[in-house]
């Protein structure tokens, strides 16, 4: 999973780097952000492929926005794009419960 979890961590830094450089005349500030991430991510990127399945657009950015107020929150140690790719990772991949 740690090389997943760095595929995912690339593409995400890869769509802010995009992001950033579509909205340099903005300073890259766009409250709609999550919007541009999500269809960025399923249309452009291998996203789908290391997840294993298309997400839908709309819940792509409900879990953006949920991580990134959860990121912000708590602080971790660790780079966005890693605690970003992790929880996806977990969300879209969830391991089977062992019986």
């Amino acid at each position: 999973m740690a090389d997943d979890i760095e595929g995912v961590a690339a593409l995400l830094h890869e769509v802010a780097e995009t992001h950033h450089t579509v909205y340099r005349i903005a300073d890259g500030e766009d409250p709609d952000w999550a919007s541009w991430y999500a269809d960025w991510l399923i249309r452009l990127s291998e996203l789908p492929h290391l997840l294993k399945t298309t997400p839908v657009r709309s819940e792509l950015v409900y879990l953006l926005v949920r991580l990134d107020r959860d990121y912000n929150s708590s602080k971790p140690n660790e780079p966005w794009e890693r605690f970003y790719a992790r929880r996806l990772l977990e969300h879209y991949l969830p391991v089977p419960a062992k019986s």
